[in-house]
């Protein structure tokens, strides 16, 4: 059974690598854009997950090394031109290269303590570079900031968006090898053992200091790969990078997408990438929307979205599709209406609080309300029948949640009489 799941496993990854190579030609040109973007999350995520999610050390400030990988590589496509020993497909090893040696000496320290003390370091490291760069402008361009050019190499221009896409794309795949390899040696497993008991580490003769220093430095030099990609892609940077928002997008990404899977943080990071790329142009509200659903998946799908398909896959393994079906469609449908009746509630209440339907009814105070126009249909803000119909989607959707709930329920108190009838 187990070879036939590795063999499945290994079949599927086959086939998203296939399809990710043929998005160029299934995608518009700018959702080709967001794509790389997606790319490069995912990579930046997977890296984080190797020091928080394996390691058990959560840290809150991993865009130094993004940052700091895309400013080397920045400096080495503006130094090199694309040629010699270092052409333009092989500039991110720059930023790993920085990012590497960046995350040894901050790891040195940031690891002579554990827990939030820890955390708290890894913050105050980012946030003083984050001071430092508009001064430092020899390194990092001052609030201006830097930017380089692709050069051609190796017969490319790198001159379209299709060229820059696959480049990050053999990256993407060989770094990502490369982290599931560390996982497999004798250094993955000891950072697994730094995670459950660090003490019995020391206890059987290892340091926990210096391989807690080793795999924060690979950590940051795999985000400084990922800083490296991005350097490619916009060719420009400065000091936003270090901002803290890209290291709670860090930490976001993998616990909405799972810490304990290792292609877990690649899911939460394609799925808010895409969601960002996408409701930031319609909505203004897009950033409470990603903070409701990283407070769901942390109250009731605490090992994140890969936890939530493993468990839905291994129920269909044991129930059948035809016992399976049923309660996996009355969950669906409680979701949507839930969400339905929060995003009508949510864009209602935005648009009443914003500063243009203020000012417009200030102007005319006599008028009254005027009616809000959302989803093809002008709306009275202060008519009961505008509320009653996310009232209502909410009563639904919740009496469809605990139908599920119980659906569930009954299934998991059967799977023990089914076990031992077989």
């Amino acid at each position: 059974m187990s070879q036939t799941r590795r063999t499945s496993g290994i079949l599927l990854l086959v086939l998203c690598v296939a399809a990710l190579c043929a998005l160029p030609w299934l995608l518009p040109p700018g959702q080709l854009v967001a794509a790389v973007q997606m790319l490069i999350a995912a990579l930046f995520a997977c890296a984080f997950n190797l020091l928080a999610g394996q390691g058990g050390m959560l840290s809150f400030g991993h865009a130094a090394y993004f940052g700091v990988g895309t400013f080397a590589t920045i400096h080495a496509m503006n130094a090199l031109g694309g040629a010699g020993l270092l052409p333009t497909p092989l500039m991110p090893l720059a930023g790993g290269v920085a990012g590497l040696l960046f995350g040894l000496v901050a790891g040195w320290f940031a690891t002579m303590r554990a827990g939030v003390y820890f955390s708290m370091i890894t913050l105050a490291l980012a946030e003083l570079l984050h001071a430092l760069a508009p001064h430092l402008k020899g390194v990092f361009g001052g609030e201006a900031g830097l930017s380089a050019m692709r050069m051609p190499a190796w017969g490319f221009t790198f001159g379209s968006d299709v060229e820059v896409y696959f480049l990050v794309l053999a990256w993407v795949v060989v770094s990502l090898a490369a982290l599931y390899g560390l996982t497999r040696t004798p250094l993955g497993r000891l950072t697994l053992g730094l995670r459950e008991n660090a003490h019995r580490l020391r206890y059987l003769g290892y340091r926990p200091h210096t391989l807690k220093t080793m795999v924060f430095a690979l950590s940051a030099m795999f985000a400084g790969i990922a800083g490296g990609l991005q350097a490619l892609n916009i060719e420009a940077g400065n000091y936003v990078l270090f901002e803290v928002k890209l290291s709670t997008d860090a930490v976001l990404f993998a616990y909405i997408g799972g810490v304990n899977a290792f292609l877990g943080p690649v899911l939460g990071a394609s799925i808010l990438t895409f969601l960002s790329q996408t409701l930031a142009d319609i909505t203004r509200s897009w950033l409470l929307y990603q903070g409701i659903l990283f407070v769901l998946v942390m109250l009731f799908v605490p090992d994140g979205l890969v936890g939530l398909v493993q468990r839905a896959a291994k129920s269909l393994r044991e129930r059948g599709l035809a016992s399976w079906l049923p309660r996996a469609a009355v969950s669906v449908a409680a979701g949507l209406l839930l969400t339905c009746a929060t995003v009508f509630s949510v864009e209602m209440l935005q648009r009443m609080f914003a500063r243009d339907y203020r000012s417009l009814l200030a102007m005319n105070p006599d008028a009254g309300w005027p009616p809000i126009p959302l989803f093809g249909h002008d709306w009275a803000p202060l008519a009961p029948s505008t509320w009653l119909i996310p009232l209502a989607l909410f009563a639904v959707g919740l009496a469809a949640c605990r139908w599920a709930l119980a659906l569930w329920r009954d299934d998991a108190e059967a799977a023990p009489v089914l076990e031992a009838a077989k």
